[in-house]
């Protein structure tokens, strides 16, 4: 029996310790291909490469926990899915699988995110995809706490399959121990309160440093922000289509025929 073909991609760059450790926990499940960029490219959200070569190679990261298939992609993590998609694979991938990623993406970074972004352009071409991420910015974060709960929720994704035009957002707190549990819930609603730190350079030339504090607009104890508060993982389900269906009735009353 054929094993699933799993596309993994992240937006840490290919030699990110949250990548090697999702191949190492997929290689149980199935046969992997990661496409990821050579780079990092994270806050990227779905910026795909249009004024510019894209290139892309095989390579070898770790000759003891890669991939069977490896290849490092110039672009972003959106390019990696469709060179994986269009160029490099030759049949379809089972799921997509992105991370893990080094930081979080709850609430409204989501929108932000290069790791949800390769996720979405797997869900758009009908592929099962799902986002992982760790509440935890550091390079030398442990992600082993991470990884039982994280091989079951691939695993029954594989299957039951994911709800078409849905891809999953995974969030997973920074936990000493394996997490208390899975919620599935809704993106609370939060803001970043940003500004501009002014500096100059050694030859005189003034530049700007994005700055910003994460604010939460949510009580709800419904919501990622709160699972994740908790120590459970989060996992909301994260569709593409962003029509506001509820406003639709209010802009019909609008005059808009009017000449």
């Amino acid at each position: 029996m054929e094993k699933p073909l799993i596309l993994v991609t992240n937006d840490d760059g290919i030699t990110a310790p949250g990548l090697r450790a999702l191949i190492r926990t997929m290689k149980e499940l199935g046969d992997v291909i990661v496409v990821a960029p050579d780079s990092p490219q994270s806050g990227m959200g779905h910026a795909i490469t249009v004024d510019s070569t894209l290139f892309s190679k095989k390579v070898v990261v770790d000759h003891k926990e890669g991939a069977p298939s490896e290849y490092s992609c110039s672009g972003t993590p959106a390019d990696c899915v469709k060179l994986a998609l269009r160029v490099i694979l030759d049949r379809r991938p089972d799921i997509c699988v992105s991370g893990i990623n080094h930081g979080s993406n709850s609430s409204i970074n989501v929108i932000y995110s290069g790791t949800m972004s390769a996720a979405i352009e797997a869900g758009i071409e009908g592929i099962p995809a799902i986002g992982f991420s760790l509440c935890d910015y550091s390079w030398d974060a442990n992600f082993e706490p991470a990884l039982g709960p994280i091989k079951n929720i691939v695993s029954e994704a594989l299957t039951n399959g994911i709800p078409k035009g849905t891809v999953l957002n995974v969030n997973i707190p920074k936990t000493k121990t394996v997490p208390k549990g899975v919620k599935i819930c809704r993106q609370a609603r939060g803001n970043w309160k940003e500004e501009f730190d002014k500096r100059t350079s050694p030859s005189g030339k003034d530049y700007y440093w994005l700055t910003g504090e994460f604010e939460l607009l949510d009580k709800g104890e419904d919501t990622d922000e709160w699972a994740l508060a908790e120590g459970y993982i989060s996992v909301v389900p994260t569709q593409f289509d962003l029509t506001a269906h509820h406003a639709i009735p209010q802009i019909n009353n609008w005059n808009l025929n009017e000449q």
